[in-house]
């Protein structure tokens, strides 16, 4: 069993004792806590308001009860938007003014994980010190029920029809365009909200022919959920026998989106945001952000539109933040995930699905063939397991030294930029092991740079 507590929320496996995995009253404390935390944000305002809103996963309707309940128990107002994707749920914060949100997914975990993903009253993840007042509110347990005659209430709604006509409704989005391509569309929900919302989205914007493919919201995943080329083997098989055009791919709460080519080749996640970038950028002149192992086909991107690329810490919240200071126009993170301002700050993979057909509309290519027309790397990721007692920050700090006649950036980890390749240290937040992530312009290449890295890290460890 295994219970991770975070600055963007609680994650863990249900069941087991307590403390251990994602309980019962794992899920009242941490609920509790939040609901205290908002209590104390916005005292003497209206009575407090939360959106809940989940993926498909089995737990799903037993960690809803128990988070809405809680939410109640605590005073507090809830709308629960039942089965919804994580950006639909932001979406849903801003739209009824509500005080935040808990979105109830694991992401690309497996069906035994479940989380408490964790929203302020813009619809956007906590950031550092707000997720750290709450861990610690919960820790303490500092937080008072209400009494009887101030219980919140819950009441319902459905904004999967609100957030498709917001994918509608953006500029770049270009109906017309993608009705003429004739397309033929394939999306592979593994099982989960996606199901839900995608088929609708698709046909909303003049798709065709859509192909469903594990678009029964049950929760028992298909696949395994995280849309890697290692998990998507089948669904690759079926693009072909069917002949789509393209295969969309998201991740149980659809923030994260994988693109499938007409020949079956994986686009790459990585180059989601490469090609969107390229779209946006063509139309609305502006800057760009992704995190720091990100390829930087993004970078060359906006190196061709004469605009600043700004690398950010990993996480999304670290994302928008840069985001909002460099008034980038797109930004994200290389795992599919697309963060588009003029809709909202947060990883939406519906609004990239609305961009990308546009962008493959017009440009009369097939997927495969625009997908080669981006810059080719190949990126390598590698671990190295923490033994107690070992002085990370001292390690990273002779790394620094080692490679001080290189570009060095330092807001998290350490990432090393050589010429068209690079290499990211960082320490896992939820396991004890640097992470390495590099890129190059072969796997082989990649591969040596990492294992270097590897090489001088364990010799100073040593």
């Amino acid at each position: 069993m295994a219970l991770i507590k975070s600055i963007s929320g609680i994650r863990g496996t249900i069941g087991g004792k307590p403390g251990d995995g994602l309980t019962p009253l794992d899920v009242v404390k941490f609920t509790a806590a939040y609901a205290a935390w908002a209590i104390g944000q916005y005292s003497g305002s209206q009575k407090l308001k939360i959106i809940v809103g989940r993926d498909a996963r089995i737990s799903g309707s037993m960690v809803n009860s128990l988070v809405t309940g809680t939410l109640t128990g605590m005073g507090l107002d809830v709308t629960d938007i039942g089965l919804a994707t994580t950006p639909t749920t932001e979406l849903a914060v801003v739209a009824e003014k509500a005080q935040g949100g808990i979105i109830l997914t694991a992401s690309h975990n497996p069906k035994q994980w479940n989380a408490l993903k964790l929203l302020n009253s813009d619809g956007e993840f906590l950031n550092d010190a707000e997720g750290k007042k709450i861990l610690a509110l919960a820790e303490a347990n500092e937080f008072n029920f209400a009494t009887v005659d101030n219980l919140g209430n819950i009441s319902f709604a459905d904004y999967a029809e609100y957030h498709i006509l917001a994918v509608l409704a953006l500029k770049l989005v270009d109906i017309e365009a993608i009705r003429k391509a004739n397309f033929c569309v394939a999306i592979d929900a593994v099982n989960s909200v996606g199901g839900l919302v995608v088929p609708h989205l698709l046909k909303a914007l003049g798709v065709a022919k859509v192909i469903e493919i594990n678009c029964d919201p049950t929760g028992d995943f298909a696949h395994q959920p995280e849309p890697l080329p290692e998990n998507l083997v089948e669904t690759a098989a079926e693009v072909l026998k069917r002949e789509a055009d393209v295969c969309f791919v998201v991740d149980p709460d659809v923030d994260r989106l994988a693109i499938i080519s007409e020949d079956g080749s994986m686009f790459n996640e990585e180059y989601t945001l490469v090609a969107v970038s390229d779209y946006i950028l063509q139309h609305t002149p502006g800057n760009t952000v992704s995190n720091l192992s990100s390829s930087r086909a993004l970078l060359d991107i906006s190196e061709k539109y004469g605009v600043k690329y700004t690398p950010s810490a990993v996480g999304e919240v670290n994302v928008t933040k840069a985001m909002k200071e460099t008034n980038a126009v797109i930004g994200g993170e290389g795992n599919g995930g697309i963060i588009y301002p003029e809709s909202h700050y947060g990883r939406d993979a519906l609004v990239g699905i609305g961009l990308f057909l546009t962008h493959l509309a017009k440009s009369g290519l097939k997927c495969s063939e625009l997908r080669a027309k981006y810059p080719s790397y190949f990126m390598a990721k590698k671990k190295i397991e923490l033994q107690p007692g070992i002085d990370l920050e001292s390690v990273l700090l002779k790394i620094k030294a080692l490679y001080h006649n290189e570009k060095i950036t330092d807001v998290d980890g350490v990432r090393i930029d050589f010429d068209r390749e690079w290499v990211h240290l960082r320490k896992s937040n939820t396991e004890p092991i640097i992470r390495i992530y590099s890129e190059s312009s072969t796997m082989e290449k990649a591969n040596m740079l990492a294992n270097n890295i590897i090489g001088d890290v364990k010799r100073l460890i040593n």
